[in-house]
């Protein structure tokens, strides 16, 4: 079902037709099928045949309101992998049945500083998220992964590496980028020991990344029913937050902790555990502010710090990594109609370590 889509001023109307989806009305509906509208491609864009999609924690705190701001319909996912089924005429990079990924954004500004310098993350006009932001082309808002297709400019588009599982991959586009740009920022490698708190679906990436890049690292985690996990992963010591002597070990020690936790912590226990000039990055998200005592920092000179995705080319450097290191996530499939018993799952961290959607399962 094809139609021309009118558009608010300002904006040229484009060809458009109807996908299956699943999404919300509400902050307290259920997900279910649903119809959306995509855009036909346009000279720039490659139409992307979903095959695989994430379920990150941002798509259940989207689809429930809890960060305020979602419009629905809500169709959420933002960790994609898919076939390219159409290109349109000025594509260059990319030709129909080539394996590509779309991460969190689908588009910028392109001209502020952040964005010319690889930085579309932090884009001065705000990204264009995959999801839940305004759409420019149809004039509506952004429908994400949750679906049979989407449209996306090919400078937003990347590649996956042909020795990667595709369904494993899917992850990679939000965990996995939000976990190897701080760990390059702080120039994390050899000679370096890194804290990973948390072993989630962030977590679990972190460790894979940070010991490819050759640093020594140690996890920090309040279940010891992961010890042996987080070794299988790549640690090299797991220590039991709880236990103060275990801390203890380690207090002063660190050149770098990556913080992957969303629950409430004492972030002060975890910045002790930093040497001088050291670094603490928060990649989790609490729902209430984290208190820092002065002395945590000052008497070492230590930094504490956030990030969050990387750009357009350090996403694709990050999965050439990935590629290069035979690294994946660890995932747990499920088929659509499993995403809302996903969410409750989600919300007491029952998957090891990530859900991925076999979008095939949107035709049944």
């Amino acid at each position: 079902m094809e139609a021309v889509k009118a558009t608010a001023e300002g904006v040229k109307a484009v060809n458009a037709k109807q996908v299956k989806a699943f999404g919300t009305e509400a902050a307290t509906a259920p997900l279910q099928e649903r119809n959306i509208q995509r855009r036909k491609p346009t000279p720039h864009d490659v139409e992307i045949e979903i095959l695989y999609c994430g379920v990150c924690h941002s798509d259940l705190h989207t689809a429930r309101n809890e960060w305020h701001g979602t419009v629905y319909p809500c169709v959420p996912g933002h960790e994609i992998v898919g076939r390219i089924a159409s290109v349109g005429n000025h594509v260059t990079k990319f030709k129909v049945g080539d394996l590509a990924a779309v991460g969190c954004m689908v588009d910028s500004c392109r001209e502020c500083d952040y964005c010319k310098e690889g930085l579309e993350q932090y884009c001065e006009e705000g990204n264009t998220g995959t999801y839940n932001s305004s759409d420019p082309h149809l004039g509506t808002h952004t429908y994400g992964g949750y679906s049979e297709s989407i449209v996306v400019d090919e400078a937003f588009v990347l590649r996956v590496p042909e020795n990667l599982d595709p369904a494993a991959t899917a992850p990679l586009l939000c965990a996995g980028i939000t976990t190897y740009s701080p760990l390059k920022h702080w120039n994390v490698g050899p000679g370096k020991k890194v804290g990973i708190v948390g072993i989630g679906g962030l977590g679990h990436m972190g460790v894979k990344l940070a010991k490819a890049m050759g640093a020594e690292v140690i996890v920090f985690t309040t279940s010891p029913s992961k010890v042996e996990d987080a070794k299988r992963l790549g640690a090299d010591d797991v220590v039991l937050s709880k236990d103060d002597s275990q801390m203890q070990r380690y207090a002063g020690k660190l050149h770098f902790v990556l913080d992957a936790v969303s629950a409430q912590h004492d972030i002060n226990a975890y910045l002790n555990l930093l040497r001088v000039d050291g670094s603490l990055a928060l990649v989790g998200a609490p729902e209430r502010p984290l208190p820092v005592a002065a002395f945590s920092l000052i008497p070492y000179r230590r930094s504490f710090a956030g990030s969050m995705i990387g750009g357009i080319a350090e996403t694709q450097e990050m999965l050439d990594f990935c590629g290069k290191h035979g690294i994946v996530s660890d995932i747990e499939m499920i088929g659509i109609q499993q995403i809302n018993e996903a969410y409750e799952r989600l919300l007491k961290g029952d998957v090891k370590y990530r859900f991925v959607i076999d979008m095939a399962s949107l035709k049944k």
